[in-house]
């Protein structure tokens, strides 16, 4: 049932969603308090609501008003602002206006229309695609050929790249700071030239690193030698056992088609705790981690999702904090995080999830690298921590003392707020730089962080 500007709270055109929910979706903090200023009948015109979409105008700072559009089959949303976060506050408010009962129901603008009827078309598209059988190859030779000649780029620049290390060793890092990036910028080329962008990406991490505060020696070794290790790993890809093999080559940048998972990965049912999210938009490519941990078995779970830039990421199977019912499709590996989720049932609430003290949070990492040592990110529940300053930064303390720095650049102040200087149970994701909060729980109820 949809409701008039002004009418009942009851009513909004936003069927099964309340506020919390809507702002469930909000990509972080501040577009979450953003679009909660925006979900005001004042801030728009020709707005309004249908059984499919929502839409609306809110002026900016330009000339004319931006395009908001919301297809709740997803939902979905497009807006014409120059935001990369999806949903952008406009959606955000637009939703939470509609959830507040202050949209009326009407016909649908042809620029709303069209957009909606664009999804359904793409839809329909990529469901005749999808009846092809999982897997399926239309030219098996031809598959096989590339394969061969992309293991041949990839050996030949993994020997280049073994060379110019072994000359490192030869040469010493004196001089380093002036010649170090250029060097290491032209290698990254080069391994994406002989297809290898998992190595890639270490080579232009280990860039980053050059002449970098007073300590980038070290962390350039560090980045060094964990490259090493993976081209010396690749040279004996035939001896190592199977799962650190499938490990070895997901990290130099070999794929694993989505249909092999779902039909050979470790499957594992369980109520999925949602720990929390991390959103990082780019200009050509938004990722999302969400971390899951199993209330049964314990086991810990990475779902990735991807979004081109311009496109809204998928809507989450849960909110941070909630149980989503799942059957986990795991990708091969000596440590089996990434997983494919298959949703058996709707999401539940659930109680405060147990935690760690600092110390086996670093010891279960430590634990991580011992069967992965590429590991760049591990989800963490601390349990009882209070946030305390830290030098210029902040440091979760647990009740032994003992604490885990937060990553630089962290904004801390709603987990401040929950806190209120008490002990907390806080989610969020290590890695070597630091501890990012992601969810905290204030007595039994969750709060989302990031």
């Amino acid at each position: 049932m949809l409701c008039g500007v002004g009418g009942s709270a009851a009513g909004g055109v936003v069927a099964g969603w309340d506020v919390e929910q809507v702002l469930a979706l909000a990509p972080d903090a501040a577009s979450a308090k953003a679009g909660q200023g925006l979900a005001r009948g004042e801030k728009w015109s020709g707005s309004g609501g249908s059984e499919r979409a929502l839409w609306g105008l809110c002026q900016g700072s330009g000339k004319k008003p931006y395009q908001t559009v919301v297809d709740l089959g997803g939902p979905a949303f497009k807006c014409s602002c120059p935001s990369r976060k999806f949903p952008c506050k406009h959606a955000l408010g637009l939703m939470l206006l509609s959830a507040g009962g202050q949209l009326a129901e009407g016909p649908e603008p042809e620029w709303a229309s069209s957009w909606i009827e664009e999804r359904a078309n793409r839809a329909e598209k990529a469901a005749e695609k999808g009846e092809k059988k999982p897997g399926e190859v239309a030219d098996p030779l031809a598959a096989q050929q590339r394969v061969v000649r992309r293991a041949e780029r990839v050996s030949a620049g993994m020997a280049e790249l073994q060379s110019w290390l072994d000359d490192q060793v030869r040469r010493g890092l004196g001089g380093f700071e002036q010649r170090g990036y250029s060097e290491l910028s032209r290698l990254a080329a080069r391994m994406v030239d002989a297809q290898a962008p998992g190595v890639a990406g270490a080579v232009r991490r280990a860039a980053a690193v050059v002449g970098r505060g007073h300590g980038w020696p070290g962390e350039l070794l560090e980045e060094l030698s964990l490259i090493h290790l993976i081209v010396s790993a690749h040279a004996h890809l035939t001896e190592l056992p199977p799962s650190l093999a499938d490990t070895v080559q997901s990290r130099i940048g070999w794929t694993v088609e989505t249909a092999r998972v779902l039909a050979e990965g470790e499957k594992v049912e369980d109520d999925w705790l949602v720990l929390g999210r991390v959103v990082e938009p780019d200009d050509h490519l938004t990722v999302r981690r969400l971390w899951l941990r199993g209330s049964s078995t314990g086991r810990l779970a990475l779902i990735l999702t991807f979004a081109a830039g311009g496109r809204q990421l998928d809507p989450l199977p849960a909110r941070p904090g909630e149980l989503v019912p799942a059957v986990l499709s795991y990708y091969p590996g000596a440590l089996p995080m990434r997983a494919l989720l298959t949703q058996t049932a709707p999401r539940l609430p659930a109680p405060r999830p147990g935690g760690l003290t600092a110390k086996q949070a670093l010891a279960s990492y430590v634990e991580s690298l011992a069967a992965d040592p590429w590991n760049e990110r591990w989800p963490l529940v601390l349990a009882d921590v209070r946030p305390t300053p830290n030098g210029d930064n902040w440091a979760l303390v647990d009740a032994n003392g003992d604490a885990l720095e937060v990553l630089p650049g962290v904004d801390l102040w709603k987990l401040l707020a929950v806190s209120a200087g008490d002990p907390v149970t806080v989610a969020g994701e290590w890695n070597r730089a630091g501890f990012k909060p992601m969810t905290c729980w204030h007595g039994e109820r969750p709060v989302i962080l990031s």
